[in-house]
This record gives structure tokens, sequence and C-alpha cells, in this order.
């Protein structure tokens, strides 16, 4: 082959190579967001643990709460009071906090890649320590996706909403 064409193909060649890194490079760094379909298939799936979690607290079943919840779990309950994953579930299972009823409204799940926030309203019936924990409560809670897949809570507040006669 004569030397000109070898430095044709050598040329072509490297500018192939310049093209294809340089579309490497230009590539975003920012990992894409989650399809809409995903994204409404993890709501649905955060749902279902809301109402797990619900139904767990009524029927203070500590054993049902314990995979929702992850290893490194905070709550920070309407008084203020910071709890682990291990305090929840022994108060839950204690007996100390009693849940009568537990209904939602305005409950709004937000998807931001492996991690979900949902907030809401809640009217509470029952009692803990012999306290009426009766009322109407706003809560915010933050969920992870794991490496395997599966959504846990990390993170949960809770706060009461006084009525306008307790504001004045």
């Amino acid at each position: 082959m004569p030397a000109q064409d070898r430095l044709r193909i050598g040329f072509i060649a490297g500018f192939i190579f310049l093209l294809t890194a340089a579309s490497a490079l230009s590539a975003p760094a920012v990992a894409p967001r989650n399809p809409r379909n995903q994204r409404h298939e993890y709501r649905h799936q955060i749902d279902r643990l809301e109402e797990a979690w619900r139904k767990a607290m009524v029927s203070a079943d500590s054993a049902a709460l314990e995979p929702l919840l992850a290893e490194d779990y905070t709550a920070i309950t309407p008084n203020g009071a910071i709890q682990t994953k291990e305090q929840t579930l022994k108060i839950l299972s204690s007996g100390l906090l009693h849940v009568d009823s537990l209904i939602f409204s305005d409950r709004k799940v937000r998807i931001y890649g492996s991690t979900a926030v949902v907030t809401s309203s809640a009217e509470l019936t029952g009692n803990k320590a012999e306290q009426a924990l009766t009322g109407r409560y706003r809560y915010t809670r933050v969920y992870v996706r794991n490496a395997a897949g599966q959504w846990k809570i990390v993170s949960f507040e809770a706060s009461r909403i006084q009525d306008s006669a307790e504001r004045q």
C-alpha cells in the first residue's frame, strides 16, 4: 500500500476516534430523570407502603412495621422528641402507643431519583402513655430506594395542627 494511502487511512481513523471521544465527553454528567412511567410505578409502590405503615400502626404490629424502616431511621415526634428505629418498634410493641384510627388526606408523593418525599394530613385517634393523641397532624415521610430496589423509610416528622381555639 502506498504511503499516501496509509496516511489517508490513518487520518480518517484518527478523525473518527476524535469524533467518538468528543461525543463521549459532551454527554451529560448528571443521571437522567426517571422516565414518567417509572415515577408513576414508584408512586404506586409508595402508596402501598404508606397503607402498610398505616395498618401496622393501627394494629400495633411492630413485626409489619420493622421491614418498612431503614436501619438508620429517625423520627421527630409532634412534641419534638427524636426516635430511632429500635425505639419506635419498642414503643409500638409495648402497647405504650395505641392508635385507634388513622385517616390520611391530601397526600402528595414526590419522586427525586431514588428518594421519595411524602407529605400528608392525618386524622388520628389514640393515646400514648394514657395521654390522648387525638387530633389533626401534618407529616413528612422520606423513603430511599436501596440497592436491592426496596423502598425504606429513613425519616418521619409529624406536627400537630392546632384548632383555631388552641391558637388564641
